[in-house]
Order: structure tokens, then C-alpha cells, then sequence
């Protein structure tokens, strides 16, 4: 009894080998081959070393049979799969010149590295005699049923699995071109086996295929989805997530960032009905998270300019039709007062209720209510910008300064005029005073008044509570003199 050598020379092997077989890198470059390969392709190995096999073996890229060809290792490269053609036809050149007509039966085999492609082993059978005996017999006519049953089959094999072939090419596109993001996630270790351009703009095109969830996406472990997607492999029941936030990382160092998902764990099962992975499947909603909460945040903000602003129309109506007040007196001020704050609110409207400037502010009340003599009032002052609550005060205390100038001041004869003018000092922690003079020229002496009515109070109530401020009247037999000091948060444009 002969004894079996100690290990097998698999180069030996392969070049002792009666088969055709060639070596193919992932880019189709050959790297290697056996004699029997050589001898049925009539070349020499320096001929063919290096090459791209199409470029080694052209043939029209329009062809069945470079289709064919391409097609067959494309597949096995995007699918790690064995592939097989049944038939194929494929003419060698000759090396006196001219092609050989050639039919081949080939199979394609990865040979795989971390579970990726990194060479495909061609086997071919050159069949091109029992095809031409196959001719042959069909055109004479006496063929056995047998010869005609071993093509027939083969044949069907090969469209069945070319059929199959595009069929899978179209799964692939519409899984790849998902508008919601798609991962097979497999095994009890959780590792990803698809993933499609969604999910992989979400995880910032991170390399996920083959590694574990924990090895891909760590920053999800402890925010707890690999225990989801566990409970779902051990009880193999769906979870269901409603804009749920989770924290992934960005491109480079960037930090980790929110987002909000709406997705679905759903177990996939085998014939047997042991659950084999997970099938993740969902939609980012982070910005419709984003636009939910913004308008959330815009109501409740408009509840309160609401109140704010029905709290001062009842102050106005109040002291407008107090029991002292003629009927029609009260409703000219009144309405005179609403169109002061209109104006304001106008001018809030525009900036978002963000903030708004004193300029704009000023000139807008005087309009409102000074009317045509609105040429009489001159302004000047640097762009201060002012919160809403303090540009509707300052809105509402020049109208009040202007009512009193057009009531028994300047504005109420020909020759009078109003100078308005601000100043803000430099920036302290922050801050800047703001001060306003309102100074009246050229009208009747101005006595002070004999009681504190709802104008003068509002006036010397100065600007909005929340800012300490300081007003002063002097009733200068000259015209009135109104000053107003006030602490605001540096903005000036």
C-alpha cells in the first residue's frame, strides 16, 4: 500500500491539471493560468500575464458573446456567487491571423478573502466539436432524443439563469435607489450583509458590509440598539420606532449628531422558522422632527405676544373710556392709540418679532400719529436694534409725546417743531445706555398739568418692565422737554 504524501502541491496540482483553468484578479486582470488553458486558447503565458481577459480575448462589446461574458463575472463579483454558462460562444484569434469559431461551456468561481472577492478561478470546456456534431445532427436530422434532451436542458438552464440574473439586477436597483434607508443586519453577532445608499448617507457612508454593528456604528451600543435588535432576533417579533432620536457620528471628528428616525426591525426567518437576522428599514424625519418642534415653539411664542398684546388693547380701552371721558373724545384716542401700537406691530411683523430698530420704531409712531405734521418732527440717532417688548414701549411713549405736542404743545399751532434725538454710550459688560430726548420749540408755553393722566403715567412709566430705565419731564415754558434713560443689550448696527 503506497503512503499518501505529507501535504499536496496545489500549484502541482492546477498546472498538471487535463482542465483549462485561469486565474482573474477582482479588476479582471489575469494573473495566472494552467498549460491546458494555454493549449486550448493557443497563446503563451507572456501573452496573457497581466492583461485584462476582454483585452486578452477582444470581441465586440455590442456581442451576446462579450455580454455573456462580462455579465457572468460581473455577477460573481457583486455577489461573491458562483456562476455558470451554459454555452457561449466565443472565437479565438488565431496566431496565423483570423478568428477560430469556439463554444465554450465556463463556470465562475470566487475564491474569497473576508468575505470579499479577491480572485475569480475560470474553468472553461471547450465544447466546440460537440457543437458543431449537435449542427450537424439537427440539420440531418438524426439526432438521438437523449443529444437533444442534454442541449434542450442546458440551454433552459442557462436562460433560466440569465433570467434570474436580471431579475436580481432589478432588486438590486430598486433596493439601492430606496428613498428610505434599507440594511440586512444577519447572525447572532449582528452583522451587516446589505445596506443600501440611503443607510449609508445616514451613518456618513461609513464601510459597514461585513462587520458587526458594534464594529461599525459603536456609538449606537450604548444608546441601546443592538439590544433592540437582539430582543428582535431571540423573540423574533418587529419593533416599531416613532421619531426616535439617536446620536451618530459625523465625517472626520466631527461631533455626534442628533437625528430622528421613524423605522422598523422586522425578523427574517428561515424555513424552518428560527429567526436568521434582521431586516432594518425606515425614513429619517429629522427634519420634519426639527419643523414640528419649530412651530411648536412659534405657537406657544404667539400665545404669549397674544396675551401680551390683549393685556395692553384692555389697559388702552380702560383708561381711553374712563367715566370722565366724552364718548367720541375717548374713541378718537383710543383708536389713535391702537393704530400707535398697529405700527409697532407692523415693524415686528417684518423682522419676525425678532427684534426691531429704533429709527424704524420712532418714525413709524410719529406717522401714526402726527399725520401731515409729521414733517415738523425731526429725528436723528444711530440704528440701535431693541427687543419687541421694548420697541412696542418706545412705540407707545412717542405716541403719547406726540399726542400731548398736537393736543397743547408744539404741533399745536403752525410755527411749532419737535427735535428727536438718541445716543448710546460705549459697552459696559454688555450693555449700552440708551438715551432719548424729546424737545419741543416754537409752541405755547406748556404749564405743567394739574393731574397724571393714563399718557403722562405711561410716559414716565418709561420703557418695558423688564429694563431699568428713567424718564424725566420738564414742562420748560419754551416747550416740553422729555428725557429717557435706559439700560439695553448691546446691538447697534
Amino acid at each position: 500500500m503506497l503512503a499518501r504524501p505529507a501535504s499536496i502541491d496545489f500549484e502541482t496540482l492546477f498546472a498538471a491539471s487535463p482542465n483549462p483553468y485561469v486565474l482573474l484578479a477582482p479588476d479582471l486582470t489575469i494573473v495566472t493560468m494552467n498549460q491546458a488553458y494555454l493549449d486550448a486558447t493557443m497563446r503563451e503565458r507572456h501573452e496573457l500575464v497581466g492583461r485584462k481577459m476582454l483585452d486578452a480575448f477582444p470581441s465586440d462589446p455590442a456581442s451576446e458573446s462579450h455580454q455573456l461574458l462580462q455579465g457572468s463575472l460581473d455577477r460573481v463579483l457583486r455577489t461573491g456567487a458562483r456562476d455558470e454558462l451554459a454555452l457561449i460562444r466565443y472565437d479565438i484569434e488565431l496566431p496565423s491571423g483570423g478568428y477560430d469559431e469556439r463554444y465554450w461551456s465556463a463556470t465562475h468561481s470566487p475564491l474569497l478573502h473576508e468575505g470579499q472577492v479577491a480572485y475569480i478561478l475560470q474553468h472553461t470546456v471547450d465544447v466546440t466539436e460537440l457543437q458543431r456534431l449537435r449542427t450537424f445532427a439537427a440539420e440531418a436530422g438524426h439526432y438521438t432524443r437523449d443529444e437533444a434532451g442534454v442541449f434542450e436542458r442546458a440551454h433552459a438552464v442557462q436562460e433560466a439563469n440569465q433570467t434570474l440574473s436580471r431579475e436580481t439586477q432589478r432588486l438590486r436597483t430598486l433596493f439601492e435607489q430606496a428613498p428610505g434607508f434599507i440594511a440586512v443586519i444577519t447572525g447572532p453577532e449582528l452583522r451587516f450583509q446589505l445596506a443600501n445608499a440611503a443607510y449609508r448617507r445616514l451613518v456618513a457612508n461609513r464601510d459597514v458590509i461585513g462587520k458587526t454593528v458594534a464594529e461599525a456604528l459603536p456609538e449606537v451600543v450604548d444608546q441601546g440598539f443592538t439590544t433592540l435588535l437582539d430582543r428582535v432576533l431571540t423573540t423574533g417579533e418587529p419593533f416599531i420606532g416613532r421619531s426616535v432620536s439617536v446620536m451618530l457620528g459625523a465625517e472626520g471628528d466631527e461631533p455626534l449628531e442628533e437625528r430622528f428616525l421613524d423605522f422598523i426591525y422586522q425578523p427574517i426567518f428561515a424555513g424552518d422558522g428560527t429567526t436568521l437576522g434582521v431586516f432594518v428599514q425606515g425614513h429619517d424625519v429629522t427634519e420634519q422632527r426639527r419643523a414640528k418642534d419649530h412651530q411648536q415653539l412659534l405657537i406657544h411664542e404667539l400665545n404669549h405676544r397674544v396675551k401680551n398684546t390683549l393685556s395692553i388693547v384692555q389697559a388702552l380701552a380702560m383708561q381711553s373710556f374712563n367715566d370722565s371721558a366724552e364718548p367720541a373724545a375717548a374713541r378718537q384716542t383710543f383708536d389713535a392709540r391702537l393704530n400707535a401700537l398697529s405700527a409697532a406691530h407692523n415693524l415686528l411683523t417684518m423682522e419676525n418679532w425678532e427684534s426691531a430698530g429704533l429709527p424704524e420704531t420712532i418714525k413709524a409712531s410719529v406717522a401714526a400719529t402726527a399725520g401731515a405734521n409729521v414733517e415738523r418732527v425731526s429725528i436723528l440717532g444711530p440704528n440701535i436694534v431693541v427687543a419687541p417688548q421694548t420697541a412696542v414701549s418706545i412705540a407707545m411713549t412717542i405716541h403719547e409725546l406726540c399726542t400731548n405736542a398736537i393736543k397743547y404743545g408744539a404741533l399745536s399751532n403752525e410755527a411749532g417743531t419737535v427735535d428727536v434725538r438718541w445716543t448710546v454710550s460705549p459697552e459696559t459688560d454688555g450693555l449700552v445706555d440708551l438715551r432719548i430726548d424729546w424737545c419741543e420749540s416754537g409752541g405755547p408755553a406748556v404749564p405743567p398739568p394739574t393731574r397724571r393722566g393714563f399718557g403722562t403715567r405711561l410716559i414716565e412709566r418709561g420703557l418695558s418692565a423688564e429694563l431699568r430705565s428713567t424718564v424725566t419731564l420738564d414742562f420748560d415754558p419754551s416747550g416740553l422737554k422729555c428725557t429717557i434713560i435706559a439700560k439695553l443689550p448691546a446691538a447697534i448696527e
